[in-house]
C-alpha cells in the first residue's frame, strides 16, 4: 500500500530513470548490502530491536527496506518517487509518497527510529530535511543519517545521482543545527575502500549520449564473483571498528541523534 503524504519531482534530487531501471544491480551490489548489515547492527547497539517501528526515509531500491523487513521490524519505506515505490509495493508493505522539501503531515506517525541513508545530500536544504525528519521520532528516537565523505572525493558519480555536496564531520554535524535533536556522533565508514575510489573517481566513465542511469552504471559494474566477495569481506571486517568510530577517514559518514 502506498500512501500519498506530498507529491515532488524525483529528478529535483536524482535521476528517477536510476532509481527505475537498476534496482536489479543495486540489490546485488555489495556495497549496499553492507550498508544494511552495518545499519541493523547499530540500531541493535543502540537498543531499538524488533519489533521497533522504522522508517526507512528515501528508501531508494529497497535494499535496506528489505533487511529490516527480514530482521522483524516493523519498517516502512518512504520516497519521492512514485515509479521506485510501485517497485517495492507489495500486500502487508506499507509505503509513503513524500517529498522532504515540503513540510510533512502534522498528524504523520512517529517511529522508533527514522533512516536517512544516503539522502540529504540531494536536497538544497539539508538542515531542513534533519528537522523535519526528527519531528517524526517518538520521544527518545533516534535519526540514522548518513552521508557521502570527503568532498575532495566530489566526482562525475556524485554529479549524475544528483548529489549536491559531500561532508566532512563537521558539515554533517551542521546539519543538525537547530533541528532539536540530542546529536549523539559520528562516524567514519569505508576507510579501506577511500584509496581505490580515488583511483575510480579520478575518471571519467560517460560516453557521449548516455543517459544518466548508464553513466550510474558504469560505475557501479559490479566486479567478478571472487573480487565481489572480498569486498563483502572487507566491509564485515570493518563494520565494528566503524561503530566503534575507531576510523579516522572513510568514503561515508554516519551521524546518530536522539529526540528528547
Amino acid at each position: 500500500m502506498i500512501e500519498h503524504w506530498s507529491e515532488g519531482i524525483a529528478d529535483d534530487n536524482m535521476a528517477e530513470d536510476i532509481l527505475v531501471e537498476l534496482g536489479d544491480v543495486v540489490r546485488r551490489h555489495p556495497w549496499w548490502r553492507a550498508r544494511a548489515a552495518l545499519t541493523l547492527r547499530l540500531l541493535s547497539d543502540l537498543g531499538i530491536e524488533p519489533p521497533a517501528h522504522v522508517l526507512d526515509a528515501g528508501c531508494g531500491w529497497g535494499v535496506t527496506l528489505d533487511a529490516l523487513e527480514a530482521q522483524g521490524y516493523r519498517a516502512v519505506g518512504m520516497d519521492v518517487s512514485r515509479r521506485t515505490l510501485e517497485h517495492l509495493d507489495r500486500p502487508g508493505r506499507t509505503l509513503i509518497e513524500a517529498d522532504l522539501t515540503q513540510p510533512l503531515r502534522a498528524d504523520a506517525p512517529r517511529y522508533d527510529a527514522v533512516l536517512a541513508l544516503d539522502v540529504i545530500e540531494h536536497l538544497d536544504d539539508d538542515r531542513e530535511a534533519v528537522r523535519r525528519l526528527g519531528a517524526l521520532l517518538e520521544p527518545g528516537g533516534a535519526l540514522v543519517v548518513s552521508v557521502p565523505a570527503l568532498p575532495a572525493m566530489f566526482s562525475e558519480f556524485d554529479a549524475v545521482q544528483g548529489h549536491r555536496r559531500r561532508y566532512l564531520p563537521d558539515t554533517l554535524a551542521a546539519a543538525f543545527d537547530d533541528s532539536g535533536l540530542r546529536l549523539d556522533r559520528t562516524f567514519w565508514w569505508g576507510r579501506w575502500l577511500v584509496p581505490l575510489l580515488r583511483r575510480q573517481r579520478a575518471r571519467t566513465l560517460s560516453r557521449p549520449g548516455e543517459t544518466p542511469a548508464q553513466i550510474y552504471q558504469r560505475h557501479l559494474t559490479l566486479p567478478p564473483k571472487a573480487a565481489s566477495w572480498l569486498l563483502s569481506l572487507a566491509f564485515r571486517l570493518e563494520e565494528k571498528s566503524a561503530l566503534r568510530g575507531s576510523l579516522g577517514s572513510g568514503t561515508s559518514l554516519f551521524a546518530v541523534a536522539r529526540r528528547s
